[in-house]
């Protein structure tokens, strides 16, 4: 059998949980997901799990957060002062918004406070902190 080893670009399908069992994505109906093993695209728990994979063989492994997306961080907390707010945004809780960083790159953001003098943002991964559980199955090794 062919078995998945650093720099082997593979296909897998997979389905990534939280620990209460909420899907938060899946290949299911897709193409599965192709990448290289070890070359750092993806999360490093994902990888390290590939890695030693057969073809055809099925897995289940948790990947704890700093394995994933890494804790949620309190420097990832942006205050907003009101009057920055662009007047066409009426901000709310929950809401899916986009800062720009020093770069000039967008970063999605959440929007996790409002009151009258600031809104909060969290820039951190909507998987942050999280421990992530994934069923894998290797399809294919090129």
């Amino acid at each position: 059998m062919s078995v998945a080893t650093k720099g082997s670009t593979v296909k897998v399908h997979y389905t990534g949980k939280l620990k209460d069992g909420t899907v938060f994505d899946s290949s299911e109906n897709r193409e599965p997901l192709q990448f290289t093993v070890g070359d750092g695209n993806m999360i490093k728990g994902f990888d390290a799990a590939v890695n030693g994979m057969e073809v055809g063989q099925d897995k289940s492994v948790t990947i704890p957060s700093d394995e994933a997306y890494g804790a949620k961080r309190d420097d990832m907390m942006i205050d907003v002062p009101v009057e920055q707010v662009p007047a066409d945004i009426k901000p709310e809780v929950g809401m899916d918004l986009s800062i720009q960083n020093q770069q000039g790159q967008p970063v999605p953001v959440k929007v996790v406070h409002v009151d009258q003098e600031k809104i909060t943002l969290d820039a951190n991964h909507p998987l942050a902190g999280e421990d992530l559980i994934f069923d894998i199955q290797l399809v294919e090794i090129n």
